[in-house]
């Protein structure tokens, strides 16, 4: 697919994520990850033609809590700027639709989640539907169970295979100077059978942000800009009870639209919070094993609730500045057993390009 603009992410940065931060406000935490996003491209916040940001309300107990961030950014005097209540890699879909009309050439996008000041696993029941399932208070980790359950009764994976991709999750994670777990994490207790300990993110706080760029701006800010090849998101049906929770349709024909089918990737960065989501998106993104899967560690090595979605985007664009990888898939989701998905397809230039 082309589009009327090339556009590339040409910065990202995040915070180190941390089990607690109760001595940082939203502000505190995301404003040195802006300043150090900003400093990878020596654009100064008046050079930004529009900034948009990811959070949730919820997770802050309070209405129209993303404007205090706002004071992080540097409002003053007005920008074009705004917020959706979602993780920040809608943020940046959003971003670079505006990006794609002209209307800007470069775009802030960041995201951040304080989730250690409540019970994160109550909190997210109020994503459920309001009339037949949230009454009944099911959590983010008994609905993955389920998942998991289902997954292990169709002979799609075992409590083994799913013991393995947290290991290699947790190891992947040594490399990572910002993960909140690494090494080797023992698979522990049962939380919900069949998900034990290992198999599920920790909670934690945490920010991310990227800057986007279009055409020969995105050049002039990044030696080795990470194109947006494609992008697009779906969603499933809100009753959990009336999908096939083995299988991700959303993500699937999500990949499709951006292009992710066309040619091999060579590295995949996907928000799977619990180990059997990975094997739900890699059969539904058609991974093998030569594409190498969340070397970051992925969200099982640190999951800060509205900002995991956008660092996958982020760490994928990251290995393509470094020259690590040229053509690479990010996946975000959000919801219950991979509601809602976002795929991105990124893209380095050749050296002689």
């Amino acid at each position: 697919m082309r589009y009327a603009r090339d556009v590339a992410i040409v910065a990202f940065a995040q915070s180190d994520h941390l089990r607690r931060s109760d001595e940082l406000s939203e502000v505190e935490m995301v404003m040195p990850v802006l300043h150090e996003v900003l400093r990878q491209t020596g654009l100064q916040t008046s050079d930004i033609g529009f900034t948009c940001s990811g959070s949730s309300d919820y997770l802050a107990g309070r209405a129209f809590s993303f404007t205090m961030t706002l004071d992080g950014v540097g409002a003053w005097p007005p920008i074009s700027e705004s917020h959706v209540e979602m993780d920040g890699a809608w943020a940046l879909y959003e971003a670079w639709v505006k990006l794609l009309t002209g209307e800007a050439d470069t775009a802030l996008v960041y995201s951040y989640g304080k989730s250690s000041p409540g019970e994160l696993r109550d909190v997210l029941t109020r994503q459920l539907d309001p009339y037949y399932l949230a009454p009944l208070w099911p959590d983010s980790v008994a609905l993955a169970a389920l998942q998991a359950q289902a997954l292990i009764d169709a002979g799609e994976t075992d409590e083994p295979a799913l013991a393995g991709i947290a290991a290699r999750s947790r190891t992947s994670a040594s490399d990572n100077p910002h993960a909140q777990l690494k090494g080797e994490v023992p698979p522990g207790e049962y939380v919900v059978q069949p998900l034990r300990t290992g198999d599920c993110p920790p909670v934690g706080d945490g920010a991310a942000a990227v800057i986007l760029a279009a055409g020969d701006r995105a050049r002039e800010l990044c030696e080795r800009p990470a194109w947006i090849r494609g992008i697009d998101h779906r969603i499933e049906a809100h009753s959990v009870g009336v999908r096939d929770l083995t299988d991700s349709p959303s993500t699937r024909l999500a990949a499709e639209r951006a292009g992710a089918f066309e040619r091999p990737v060579d590295t995949a960065e996907l928000h799977a919070p619990f180990s059997s989501q990975e094997v739900v998106l890699r059969r539904a993104l058609n991974l093998d094993d030569r594409v190498r899967v969340n070397p970051s560690g992925g969200a099982l090595a640190a999951n800060p609730v509205m900002a995991a979605g956008l660092i996958r985007l982020g760490e994928a664009a990251a290995r393509i500045h470094r020259g690590e990888s040229d053509r690479a898939l990010a996946h975000a989701t959000s919801g219950p057993c991979l509601q809602q998905n976002l795929v991105a397809v990124l893209e380095g230039e050749a050296p002689d390009a």
